[in-house]
């Protein structure tokens, strides 16, 4: 039942789309645009490619993130993130963290999913490309981002409430709490820029904990 009510707030941010072509990646959009790639058939066993574009930090003077929806290169559809777009045989699932995306999948009536393949001159396609030419590499970048993210978890969470417990009204509430961990400001900057730089190289994997991800560092809405 909440899925199809969040579906069903999902269809209405679906607006048409103006029929514009889509524009390639360019070199200076590694981390401002998203774009990914699918086939599907349609209805008369026809291939089709379905491309997914995202603005990342946001369009308009309102900056919200909007997922566009492009059908053989030509525009079809857009939304508001989270989005979902109906596509032949399923529909496209989006969604985005303060680091970049965290889904972007194809997902059909039975619930078998599968990410998007992003274009070779994007950032995520650049990861990916390390993921198939050196995958012992890429096995140990996403070891060490998530090993930073879990230290800054653990160092963080214990400072986090001491500040927040440190405010009159809440101490009043519940009291103060102090924390057995205190680290200068340098080496809390250093943690924060550090789990900043790992949630992001996971986004260009579409991995995402809502804990690690998620948590101290994120800055999704």
């Amino acid at each position: 039942m909440f899925d199809d009510w969040k579906r069903r707030r999902a269809a209405k941010r679906v607006k048409a789309g103006d029929g514009h072509a889509l524009k390639r990646f360019r070199w200076w959009q590694p981390f401002s645009r998203a774009l990914m790639h699918m086939q599907l058939e349609d209805g008369q066993g026809r291939r089709e490619q379905w491309s997914v574009s995202v603005s990342l930090w946001g369009e308009g003077d309102d900056g919200d993130v909007w997922a566009h929806l492009y059908r053989n290169g030509g525009h079809t559809a857009k939304s508001k993130l989270p989005a979902e777009f109906e596509v032949p045989g399923g529909r496209i699932e989006i969604a985005a963290s303060g680091y970049g995306l965290k889904r972007c999948h194809y997902v059909t009536p039975d619930g078998n999913a599968r990410p998007l393949t992003p274009d070779p001159a994007s950032a995520e396609g650049r990861r990916a490309r390390l993921d198939r030419r050196h995958p012992f590499a890429s096995r140990m970048v996403g070891v060490v981002s998530v090993l930073i993210l879990v230290v800054a978890l653990v160092l963080g969470v214990p400072q986090l409430i001491e500040t927040v417990t440190s405010i009159p009204p809440v101490a009043e509430r519940i009291g103060t709490f102090e924390s057995p961990i205190m680290l200068p400001a340098w080496f809390n900057i250093g943690l924060v820029v550090s789990a900043a730089i790992a949630s992001t190289e996971r986004a260009l994997r579409l991995r995402y904990n809502w804990l690690l991800d998620g948590g101290l560092f994120d800055g999704e809405d």
